[in-house]
């Protein structure tokens, strides 16, 4: 522009033309600033931000008060309500619209009608002009009293609207609010109603709290590292994902702040990426969520559900930030500090209600006292008072009769006391009955009373306040969201492996690109690779599509991270013509693309076996020499299994002096590693090797774990760590097929209680050991070799004494199908289980191995995959 000019300070301004024969010169400086300043703090304090008040952005609370003021107990067109609130907001309908229907899809404080939309989905509500809205009983009870509000002119000065709304409630912890403003943002989470309340009780009788999220769309959370809903704490959040079958999965419930739509994106993505494995996605989203996600025969239900958590929107994180509006600014609190506040501005809030109605009380016993001295003593009809000329005469005179009755009177009386009871109509005093009028003013007395009562215990009253609210609406607001602690779930164990990766061993390349170079193995691309090097080097590199790692290539796999089953078994010669050496050792952790050494460094030095093995497996190798004088033998044997596993950065054992002529493989040995401890985590219902939770034993090859439920079904399944486990667990432990086991039941089919002694019989299938019909409770599940039971009877039957039952005298073990001995044709209240007179015989300690071999934890193989099988258990190299 060419009028506009830089000052030497820098700062813009702009000189009027010369035509215009002024040199006045702006600023632009200081406009820019505060004009900024401005607009930062009316985003901040009118727009972005709740109030920690009432809990209500400015918006919300002009809805909240022109719907008060249209309330007539009926609906309301919401377009009405949006060109009522005009009056009071500064901005279009488009803004009110939003935030009205906002307010509506909380479904507290406004009932709905009509098409609202759909928080699943994502589905947006009908226009204005077909739906429907109302003041719920609740924002009725909790939210209004124009006699304790204060006031303020709209922005035009033509209306009154108030400063903040009266919410005698936590509000703003049971909606939540996100709002975004200048240089600042603000996201409280919704909780629970119930619990709010809990809380508010609990802090005013000086208790401790805890106060944790809870989500209109349900789904699980981790408030582990809630913080109580500070700056800097975070949240995660996880979709219920239940097994329909071996390739269904049903997403029921989805993370708080997403949609079925969005949910369904994500997963389309990491199928597009290849993380996970699904044949389609289904939307079945109506009043509940339920999408479907169909997989590929073949694939793990367990390892996807793991996969649609760690590539998928199943889980998010959410970062809270409690920041609201209090004395004018922006003030950054916890969920326990804003429980706190708002709850002793509630208090206040009843403390001036009860005030008011003092006074109002007061205000009905003094003239209702005046009333009844004025009609009783007949003072209307006093010759001086009919006689008065004036209404200033008239006022005397009754001045002067009520004196002597002045201690009836809660205060003094004034002259519009006066001119209040001169208004009384002759109807009135016609109809006036002096004992009616007595227990009038003992009632008001009364009230009185109580209310000065209430004001003087005001947090007892309180206390009565929050307990009303949760007996009158907490049944309408169960918790939705299930809290529990989440194992972290490593996204480099549960993506799928969509690529392929191959070597070019002449050029010293690797990648996923090679198609037409050797194939190596399975893996994605966000795995890490190993190779080891002939001259005993080695180096950890990422996945790539083409990447020169140099030649020589001894072995290469996909590396695992604190994998300290998969063992190395190694012979190097040390140098040029140094002794042979042999070792066992694990690759744990290292930094990528750094290189490292087995041997000893020297040059010349030269791997001469090299066996990976996934569960620790150590062979018998025959070592054969070059011939020389006076050697007694040609060969050797070395068993790998007597060689100690150490660090990788030790020297090794030497294996001989003489010369190697070759090195071959005599027999294929077991695990070294013995069998794998278990636990089950009970907070997160996954199985674990680190100690987490209940010690399950130690588990072989083809051990299993039993799982039974509390409905009757049970099943067996492996020991993975990946497998996923219900909520209703009644037993989990070492399968064991000679265990007996005694249930109590209730048969429905006839009716009467039955025993029956059982063993369970091995399946990944669910079976039902109560019988065919769905309607048998269990009463009693025992695992003790020689239970006994007590049998209490009830009803009629309730003089009966107790019967004691020795399960193994009652009846036989037999299959877990049969129906077993009924008890007894008498009512039974109740069944107990008594402490048994004897024992099984203790078993003794077994030393020896299983001999169920091991079972490799690579995961997962495919049939016809023997080559990638072949690859995993371990790559054996002899080198001439």
């Amino acid at each position: 522009m060419e009028n506009e000019k830089t000052d030497i300070s820098g700062h813009s301004s702009y000189r009027v033309p010369a035509s215009d024969k002024s040199d006045t010169k702006y600023q632009l400086s200081g406009m820019f600033q505060n004009w900024f300043l401005d607009y930062a703090s009316y985003v901040i304090l009118e727009r972005a931000v709740p109030h920690m008040s009432d809990g209500l952005k400015p918006v919300q609370r002009r809805i909240l008060h022109s719907m008060k003021l249209l309330d007539d107990g009926r609906f309301n067109k919401v377009a009405n309500i949006v060109g009522h609130t005009m009056q009071f907001h500064p901005h279009g309908d488009a803004s009110i619209g939003d935030a009205l229907v906002q307010l509506g899809q909380k479904d507290l404080l406004i009932d709905c009608q009509g098409n609202w939309g759909n928080i699943l989905t994502g589905d947006s509500a009908a226009a204005p002009r077909y739906i429907e809205a109302r003041l719920s009983k609740f924002a009725l009870d909790v939210v209004f009293n124009p006699k304790i509000t204060e006031w303020k002119l709209s922005y035009d000065g033509r209306k009154k609207e108030p400063v903040t709304l009266p919410v005698k409630f936590p509000l703003l912890l049971a909606q939540g609010v996100e709002g975004i403003a200048v240089g600042l943002s603000s996201k409280i989470l919704p909780h629970n109603f119930n619990e709010i309340l809990d809380a508010a009780v609990a802090y005013l009788k000086g208790e401790e709290f805890e106060l944790f999220p809870d989500f209109q769309t349900g789904g699980s959370i981790d408030v582990t590292r809630y913080n109580d809903g500070e700056r800097g704490g975070s949240v995660k959040i996880r979709a219920k994902i239940e097994k329909r079958d071996n390739r269904t999965l049903a997403i029921t419930e989805i993370p708080y702040g997403k949609t079925t739509s969005t949910v369904i994106d994500s997963i389309l993505k990491a199928l597009d990426k290849g993380k996970i494995k699904i044949r389609k996605v289904d939307d079945n989203t109506a009043q509940h969520a339920e999408i479907l996600v169909h997989l590929i025969p073949g694939t793990s239900s367990d390892k996807a559900i793991d996969a649609l958590y760690a590539f998928s929107d199943c889980e998010v994180s959410v970062s809270p930030n409690c920041c609201v509006i209090n004395e004018d600014k922006p003030h950054f609190l916890t969920v326990g500090e804003l429980l706190r506040m708002s709850v002793d501005h509630t208090k206040e809030l009843l403390r001036q209600e009860l005030e008011l109605q003092r006074g109002e009380t007061l205000e009905n016993l003094h003239f209702a006292s005046l009333e009844k001295i004025f009609i009783e003593e007949r003072i209307y009809k006093d010759k001086e008072f009919e006689e008065s000329e004036t209404m200033e005469e008239a006022i005397v005179h009754i001045h002067k009769r009520l004196v002597p009755f002045g201690a009836l009177f809660v205060r003094e009386v004034t002259d519009e006391d006066i001119l209040k009871l001169m208004e009384i109509k002759m109807a009135r005093i016609l109809r006036f009955n002096s004992d009616k009028a007595e227990e009038a003013i003992a009632a008001l007395k009364e009230h009185v009373c109580e209310l000065e009562n209430h004001l003087a215990h005001i947090t007892d009253y309180t206390i009565h306040w929050y307990t009303y609210l949760k007996n009158k609406y907490g049944k309408d607001f169960p918790r939705r969201t299930e809290i529990r602690s989440f194992d972290t779930i490593e996204a480099a164990k549960v993506v799928e492996a969509n690529e392929k990766l191959y070597i070019n061993r002449e050029e010293g390349f690797i990648g996923t690109s090679l198609k037409k170079d050797e194939y190596i193995c399975n893996c994605s691309d966000i795995d890490d690779i190993i190779i080891f090097y002939k001259d005993g080097k080695y180096k950890i590199v990422k996945v790539s599509d083409k990447m020169f790692v140099g030649k020589n290539i001894l072995y290469i796999n996909v590396f695992k991270k604190n994998d300290n089953r998969t063992i190395y078994n190694v012979i190097y010669r040390d140098g040029r013509n140094g002794l042979h050496y042999i070792k066992r050792f694990a690759v744990t952790g290292v930094t990528r693309d750094k290189e490292y050494d087995l041997t000893q460094g020297k040059d010349g030095s030269r791997i001469v076996w090299f066996s990976a093995n996934p569960n620790g497996e150590a062979e018998i190798l025959k070592i054969t020499f070059k011939p020389k004088p006076r050697m007694k033998s040609l060969y050797i044997e070395k068993d790998f299994s007597e060689i100690a596993i150490k660090g990788r950065q030790s020297m090794g054992n030497i294996v001989t002096k003489n010369e190697i002529h070759k090195i071959s493989l005599k027999e294929k040995g077991g695990s070294t590693l013995g069998g794998r401890q278990v636990w089950f985590d009970w907070d997160v219902l996954r199985l674990n090797y680190d100690g987490r939770g209940e010690f399950l034993g130690e588990f072989h090859g083809n051990d299993q774990i039993l799982v039974v439920l509390q409905n009757g079904d049970y099943y067996t399944s492996s020991f993975d760590a990946g497998n996923h486990y219900e909520t209703n667990i009644l037993f989990i432990e070492k399968y064991d097929a000679n265990k007996v086991w005694t249930a109590v039941l209730n048969d429905a089919d006839q009716g009467y209680p039955y025993l029956k002694r059982f063993q369970f019989e091995q399946g990944n299938k669910k079976q039902n050991f109560l019988g065919e019909n769905p309607e048998s409770a269990l009463i009693l599940l025992s695992d003790e070799a020689f239970p006994r039971f007590e049998v209490i009877f009830g009803g009629h039957d309730a003089f009966r004494e107790p019967l004691i039952i020795e399960a193994s005298d009652f009846i036989a073990v037999k299959g877990f199908k049969a129906k077993g001995k009924r008890i007894s044709t008498y009512n039974i209240e109740t069944v107990n289980e008594l402490e048994p007179t004897r024992h099984a015989p203790e078993k003794p300690e077994n030393t020896e191995d299983s001999g169920n071999g091991e079972v490799s934890d690579t995961g997962s193989v495919e049939p016809g995959d023997s080559d990638l099988l072949d690859e995993i258990n371990g790559q054996m190299k002899l080198f001439d």
